[in-house]
């Protein structure tokens, strides 16, 4: 699987300038309400039931979205997996074997692994009489660990694409529903996502610090 890891700052190393903070980026399709109003779990739902329909959403949503800036993410242009804040992507074989790959790469590892886990009937059962694994929860963290990973990049990396192909509401409106998702059931690492912290905060306001109760991390 993905992991993230910081690179040293060189001297005089410094990001681009972050677009998607800009004013006129800064759109979405629903507004928050709505959004938080999308990701609390309806009374008498199952728990495991309502994060697979949000998972599978996000996956959706966020394949169609590369899918459309993927011809920009070449290997030439993306050597390495990077998102905002110098951060850098290693993936991580079945064997734990760590890889350093380009970012069309690792994404192509990001989608076929959720793919093939999504369609699993014995993780994500479609079928009446079929339960949820119990390891349920620690698979759907691993996905949104890695879709997260995606967006970042997305963000960091081809944002000028998509606000040219008017898809960046869109995308916000993406990013909001993983970061509410993510605040509603503490989800996803915090040291994940904080380099789209700024992000989080212009979007979403003070809904950005509101964090869940703690709930036990699988490892």
């Amino acid at each position: 699987m993905g992991k993230a890891r910081r690179k040293e700052k060189d001297a005089g190393t410094t990001e681009d300038p972050k677009l998607y903070l800009e004013e006129a980026a800064l759109e979405r399709q629903l507004p928050e309400l709505d959004l938080r109003m999308l990701v609390d779990l309806p009374p008498g739902l199952d728990y495991n039931e309502w994060l697979a329909s949000h998972t599978l959403s996000l996956f959706d949503h966020i394949n169609l979205i590369y899918g459309t800036i993927s011809e920009f993410c070449t290997q030439t242009g993306c050597p390495d997996m990077t998102g905002p804040g110098l951060r850098t992507y290693l993936w991580f074989d079945e064997k734990g074997k760590k890889t350093r790959v380009a970012a069309p790469q690792y994404i192509d590892y990001v989608m076929t692994f959720t793919q093939r886990t999504v369609s699993d009937e014995t993780i994500f059962p479609t079928k009446y009489a079929n339960e949820f694994p119990s390891s349920f929860e620690s698979i759907v963290r691993k996905i949104l660990r890695l879709l997260y990973h995606v967006v970042a990049h997305i963000y960091h990396c081809h944002f000028r694409e998509v606000a040219l192909l008017g898809l960046h509401a869109h995308l916000n409106c993406v990013f909001a529903h993983l970061t509410l998702l993510n605040q509603r059931f503490n989800l996803i690492d915090p040291k994940e996502t904080e380099i789209l912290g700024d992000l989080e905060a212009a979007l979403l306001g003070d809904s950005a610090s509101t964090v869940a109760e703690p709930t036990t991390v699988a490892t």
